[in-house]
């Protein structure tokens, strides 16, 4: 029962992150229709800088909140210098763009701040917490806490702000959207920079149990937009949902098979998972016309 405890804690905890990711994800495909694979260098540079700007002496809190509006400066250049100009070409090519973008940013991280991993101090000590026979770093508590009060805010976002309703009408039907006076240029920015916004905070919470380094991104990335498409792409709940599926997969795949076979246990889930319900577990409703 301790083991079980144990492994479920560490899947919840890298399973808040994935969903973060998956909800990036999810937010820029619901808004312009794009595969944003650049989106686990938001989680990358929201850590990396953190951890760099502690490094140099800044306080914690300050040193998150630079570290936030950093990524989502980058996410907002990278829509705008490269999203943006696209226009409306074809899927492939926005990819290839973001594939790019994924590149550019983790050679700049590369050359500014260095090769070596970096990681952050615990918010609130490392004295583990026991719970019937399991441990728990106070820092889990932080990561799923935190990652549970950003999915309820950006739920109250879209259900009670105008903007937020906006972005979903993009979601359902961008032409209608757009011909009731939505602003697509707008609406894509933004979600490009809610989403790295939630990739920095994963980054954030995540660097003070996992070392952060410039490629750390690579993995990140891959393994949100494995939890966005088990959950459904384009939902947020499925996303969450995906996030915490894949961290209990992968950490009980470590705990009761062998760690070497954990980055796998993912890629074996979206591969069944796609050969049975190619729309994913939660799929979104999708209404036609007759």
């Amino acid at each position: 029962m301790a083991a079980f405890l144990q492994f479920l804690a560490s899947g919840l905890t890298i399973g808040a992150t994935y969903a973060l990711s998956a909800l990036g994800y999810s937010l820029i495909y619901n808004a312009a229709g794009v595969i944003n694979f650049a989106q686990g260098e938001f989680i990358m540079i929201g850590g990396i800088v953190a951890a760099s700007l502690v490094t140099a002496g800044v306080d914690l809190p300050l040193a998150i909140l630079i570290a936030i509006l950093t990524s989502c400066l980058a996410a907002a250049l990278i829509e705008r210098l490269a999203i943006e100009p696209a226009g409306e070409a074809d899927a492939v090519t926005l990819i290839i763009i973001t594939l790019g973008a994924s590149v550019f940013l983790r050679g700049v991280v590369q050359v500014t701040l260095g090769k070596s991993a970096h990681s952050l101090p615990s918010f609130s000590g490392d004295q583990p917490l026991a719970l019937w026979g399991a441990t728990i770093l106070p820092q889990s508590l932080w990561v799923m806490g935190v990652t549970v009060l950003l999915v309820l805010g950006l739920f109250w976002f879209f259900g009670h702000t105008m903007v937020g309703k906006a972005m979903l009408a993009m979601g359902y039907n961008r032409l209608a959207a757009q011909l009731i006076g939505v602003n697509r240029r707008a609406m894509l920015l933004l979600s490009f920079v809610l989403a790295a916004a939630l990739g920095a905070a994963g980054g954030v919470l995540l660097t003070p149990i996992a070392f952060m380094s410039y490629d750390s991104g690579v993995m990140f990335g891959l393994k949100g937009f494995v939890a966005a498409i088990l959950g459904g792409l384009g939902g947020a709940g499925g996303a969450v949902m995906g996030g915490l599926i894949l961290g209990l997969a992968e950490s009980f795949t470590a705990g009761y098979v062998s760690s070497s076979y954990k980055d796998a246990a993912a890629f074996v889930l979206i591969i069944v998972i796609l050969c049975f319900m190619p729309r994913g577990l939660f799929p979104a409703k999708v209404i036609e016309r007759v």
